[in-house]
Order: C-alpha cells, then structure tokens, then sequence
C-alpha cells in the first residue's frame, strides 16, 4: 500500500459525512416546499363544489336544472372576465368561494349585478359586502325562518351548516347556534345574502327539508343567473410584493451568513468513525489469575448459591460430552443419564446437579465435593485405563 492510500481512506468518511449532511438539508428543503404548496392548496376553492354542471355529491347541477325548470337562465362562469361580460344591471351575481379575488376585485365585480348571493361566504366577504357581519360557528341542527324575509318563509325549515353573526343592516334568518343560517342586505335595487351552500344547496342535500326550495327562492328572484366559480388565474397576487422586498437589506446576508456557519460547523463536526481496530493488549492475564479473583469476588459477596451454579455449569458440561450428549440437553437430561448409567438413584444425582442449594461456604465445599466425585465415577466408568495401577 502507497503512502497516499491512508490519506485517501481517511478523506472517504469525511465525504460521506458531508453528502449525508447535504442529503438532510435537500430533503428538508423539498419537505418545505411540499408543505407551503399543500398550505396554499388548501386556501383555494375545492374543485368541483357547488359547481352547477357537477353531479357529484358536492356539486350544484341539481340546483341549476331546478332554476332552468322555473325559467331561470343560468350562464356558468369560470373566471372573472368570462362573469364580468355575463352580467348585467338585472342579473343575479351567485359566487362560490372568493378566495383567489382581492377586495377591490370582488367589490367592483358585485356591484354590477343586481342580487348577490354568496355560497361560501368568507370572514373577509362577510365584512366587505354585510356590514362587518361575522361567522358565529356552527348551527346546532333544525331551525325557522324566524324572520320577515319572503323567500325563507316560504321556504319553511333547513338544518344550516355554518352560521353567521349579523352586523349593520343585515337581516338574520334561521337562527341556529350561536348565530343565524342566512344573512340578506338590501342595496341599491337589489341585496346580498350569504349561507353556507354546502350543507344546504348540493345535490346531497338539496332534496333535504326546505333546502330547495330556499335555494330556488334566493337564486331565483330574477330571469338571468351568472354562477361564477373563481379561479386561480383570478388572483392578482402576482403583483403582490415578494419577501426579499418586504425585509430590510440585512436580512438576506445574515441569512446567508447564518447558513454559510451552519454548513461549515455541519462540516466541521460531521465526522464518521472509521471500523473498529484490534489492539494488541499490554498485559496478558493468566486464566488462573481470572479465577482466583472470581473465587474472591464470590467468596466477598457471601454467594454460595451463584458460585455453586457455576460449578454445575462445568460439571454438567463436561458430563455431557463423557456422556455423548449434545449442547441442548437439558440439566434433568444428563442428571437421568448420569443415572441411569452408574444404576444409581435418580433423585440422588438430580440434587448434586440440580436442586441442592448451598447457604454456607461448608455446604458449598461439600456439594463441589459431590460433583467431583459424580464426575469421577462417570469418567473411571467410561475410561478404566485411567485408573489401572
């Protein structure tokens, strides 16, 4: 081996250690991306709810074609310029949820229509079109009209899903909960209302109580709908200013400056332990030195019955193999051979091997005595040579 094979053997480690450290840093990026991704998903309208040409369970067709039966024409809008060129000073303006608009946009776009109703009104929507009215939670199952508004009370019972607390000049129908299940404000030649379209005007639940009925009432009041369903092409947060802009101009270099430490101490510390070597030891001890200090050990303890058991271990160990027994037989097996081979009586053999417990160091040098003698009559057995004169 070359002078520079230890040098390159050592710089193999150090490399794996700085891959390993940068494999972490990757995956935590690309675990924060994944996150802030599904964040911002799951800010934006579910596909397929309330939209009037779906016959899923979410979607709204079962409400579109009862309009349709009553002479409503409904024209479906799918982004903000396709609802702005639909709408006219007599249309009823129907949004599902607004999230992707800003408010100037979601102001201008209602004001030229002359119903608005909102199916998934948001705390931002509550405040910009119904006064600063605000969600109240959840409604706590059947309730009435309660209210001197016509269409709820022809509409008769609903069960709402989220309620909302009236403000301003707001009418409150169905109260529920802690708040009501329909919010309406009248404007100039028209009004906005606001429910919870989810749990009360799709195809599930539209046969449901009073559920169509309301729908059709609130949707209904003029000859031309627009059902608009924003889309994220909508938003204008494009022009919306980035972080590095929003933070002061030392930001980025303390951060830089930050990762740059972080990395060098990552590379720094990130050693690996090579494998383990064998060292020759400086002092050999002699397997009778080791015994003798057992022996002191035990006997400083006072553990006559540990050091009994591993003077049987031994014995039983040796009998085994005098015997030809293999490594897995058990104490009571070898006791039953040892027996069985000398005639002796079973009961005997198994408390030398197995049940007599020494407490005293007499009884211990009595029962090392036993073994011996044990082991001594199996071996002049097997053996006899060993014993002739």
């Amino acid at each position: 081996m070359t002078a520079a094979a230890p040098a390159r053997a050592a710089v193999r480690p150090r490399r794996r250690a700085i891959a390993g450290w940068a494999a972490i840093g990757a995956a935590l990026l690309v675990i924060g991306a994944v996150a802030a991704a599904i964040g911002g998903i799951s800010q934006m309208p579910a596909a397929g709810l309330l939209d009037p040409e779906s016959p899923a369970p979410d979607g709204g067709r079962a409400l579109a074609r009862l309009l349709d039966d009553h002479g409503v024409a409904v024209d479906v809008a799918r982004d903000r310029a396709a609802a702005a060129d639909a709408l006219t000073s007599a249309s009823t303006l129907v949004v599902t949820d607004t999230a992707p608009l800003s408010d100037e946009d979601l102001a201008a776009l209602t004001a030229e229509a002359a119903d608005v109703v909102l199916l998934e009104p948001r705390s931002r929507d509550l405040r910009l079109l119904l006064d600063g009215s605000t969600p109240a939670g959840v409604g706590a199952g059947a309730a009435v009209p309660a209210c001197a508004l016509p269409e709820a009370a022809r509409s008769g019972e609903i069960s709402p899903g989220t309620v909302f607390g009236a403000a301003g000049d707001a009418v409150a129908c169905y109260p529920s909960g802690g708040g009501h299940g329909l919010l309406v404000r009248d404007t100039d030649g028209g009004r906005i209302a606001a429910l919870d379209a989810t749990a009360l005007l799709t195809n599930e639940h539209l046969a449901d109580d009073g559920n169509a009925a309301l729908g059709a009432n609130l949707l209904g009041r003029g000859a031309h709908v627009v059902w608009y369903l924003p889309a994220l092409t909508d938003s204008d947060l494009t022009t919306a200013p980035t972080i590095g802009e929003l933070t002061p101009d030392w930001v980025t270099p303390a951060l830089a400056l930050l990762a740059g430490a972080a990395l060098a101490a990552a590379i720094w510390r990130g050693r690996r332990f090579g494998p383990l070597v064998a060292e020759t030891l400086p002092v050999s001890v002699r397997a009778g030195e080791t015994t003798v200090g057992r022996a002191q050990l035990y006997a400083r303890a006072g553990d006559a019955g540990h050091a009994a058991d591993q003077l049987r271990i031994a014995a039983l160990d040796r009998l085994a193999r005098l015997l030809g027994l293999g490594p897995a037989a058990s104490v009571r097996e070898v006791a039953d051979a040892v027996a069985a081979h000398l005639g002796a009586d079973r009961a005997t053999v198994t408390d030398v091997l197995l049940d007599a417990v020494p407490r005293t160091d007499r009884e211990l040098v009595d029962l090392a005595d036993r073994l011996r003698d044990l082991e001594d009559a199996v071996t002049r057995t097997l053996r006899p040579e060993r014993n002739s004169p």
